[in-house]
């Protein structure tokens, strides 16, 4: 391994006793034995810790953030459940990292039903286990087909906590429920837009733009999150989403009290997750400012080579790739490893 390599902060893995959630959507993206044997492979991957560390080893990653796959608690409809996933998938993945803290670190899964609970075990996550931040699956599925998002005053318990902690909550993508998959539904119908491609970031990014909107960051001023895949393709709408947003019939009934912008620079951080794009992420550079932009590869979803091959290709001014390679993580995250 390379030292001083790069820091990768949204990494995913799966325990043991977790794998049966990975088959939310795969009947009906891939049905069949392919669909089986497609799933089968994923699973080996996302378990796979000392394989992932061979490949970090062999390209020059130094240290992983490993949190758990989508759809997460997110996907699990029953609350007691969806609790009881998280804290079994937290202790497993303290056990993990703590046989190799110097490459890994762990984020905190939550189940959203609740957010008292959810705040819960966060503090427990960081307080008892060492984790570094927690990490939240787009919306709660429950009961009854419904979903749930956190831009109301009933999360304020759990970004309450976040912000006590000093810890940064990442939002991740999900594909949507299986109601919304039928046929004649917006993606039942077109099944090809699904996933990272398009889905991911429209979904996300709405619900995102949510929770600017919301005033939960006026609330919580020193509130941070992290948004994947260059900030889910936001940082290339600020300018006319702020815009339009700031307009005097927009002004004078929004919550917030300020734009979109506003937060993206002062609470939002983005990661290169999965969107390696070296003129996006000087467009983000220059948008959002080098101190809100870190590296990260997707794991297993994008391969650590093909990361690390773009990332040295990369050719950013004075210590800026530095920062977004590794420093930055290692600040926001409050990593236990030198700069």
């Amino acid at each position: 391994m390379t030292t001083k390599g790069t820091i990768a902060v949204e990494e995913a893995v799966i325990d043991p006793a977790t794998t049966w959630i990975l088959g939310e959507s795969q009947h009906i993206l891939t049905p069949g034995d392919a669909g089986k044997a497609a799933l089968e492979s994923h699973k080996r991957r996302l378990l796979d810790i000392d394989g992932r560390l061979a490949s970090m080893d062999a390209d020059g990653v130094e240290y992983m953030l490993l949190s758990l796959t989508a759809p997460g608690c997110q996907g699990i409809t029953d609350q007691k459940l969806s609790e009881q996933t998280a804290t079994g998938f937290n202790n497993w993945l303290a056990t993990e990292v703590s046989k190799r803290p110097s490459r890994f670190g762990g984020m905190a899964a939550v189940s959203m039903h609740d957010p008292t609970q959810a705040a819960g075990e966060l503090k427990r996550a960081i307080q008892e286990l060492g984790f570094f931040g927690g990490l939240i699956n787009d919306f709660q599925s429950i009961e009854r087909g419904d979903k749930i998002y956190y831009d109301t005053t009933a999360y304020d318990p759990f970004w309450r906590m976040a912000e006590e902690l000093d810890v940064p909550i990442y939002l991740h993508p999900r594909y949507p429920e299986l109601s919304n998959l039928q046929p004649n539904t917006k993606y039942g119908s077109r099944l090809h837009l699904l996933g990272a491609g398009v889905q991911f970031h429209l979904d996300l990014s709405f619900h995102i733009y949510a929770l600017c909107a919301s005033g939960v960051f006026d609330r919580f001023p020193r509130l941070k999150l992290v948004a994947g895949h260059l900030g889910e393709n936001i940082p290339f709408n600020l300018w006319r989403a702020s815009h339009w947003y700031n307009k005097p019939s927009k002004k004078a009934t929004r919550p917030s009290q300020h734009d979109y912008s506003y937060y993206f620079r002062n609470n939002i951080f983005i990661t290169t997750s999965g969107n390696f794009s070296t003129p996006g992420l000087e467009f983000c550079i220059k948008e959002l400012g080098v101190e809100r932009c870190l590296y990260s590869i997707d794991t297993p979803y994008d391969q650590v080579k093909e990361a690390q091959e773009w990332w040295r290709t990369v050719e950013l001014k004075d210590n800026q790739k530095e920062l977004v390679g590794r420093e930055n993580a290692i600040r926001l995250f409050k990593l236990p490893i030198g700069i």
